[in-house]
């Protein structure tokens, strides 16, 4: 079975969890990358106006 395309706002949380989960597997390595993963997740969704509300929506976890 084919997966479904991905939306632009499913991509952008895809990345952004993928970023943050980065972020907290680092933490200890590397607490300056760490923080850098942490933020460009951050910047990520606010760049494309991504709140928890739309979050929920978009991976369809709620």
């Amino acid at each position: 079975m084919l997966a479904m395309p991905l939306t632009d706002q499913q991509e952008v949380l895809l990345i952004a969890v993928a970023l943050t989960e980065f972020s907290v597997h680092y933490e200890d390595a590397d607490p300056d990358l760490s923080r850098r993963a942490w933020q460009l997740a951050a910047d990520r969704l606010l760049e494309h106006d991504v709140g928890p509300a739309e979050a929920v929506d978009a991976l369809e976890i709620g």
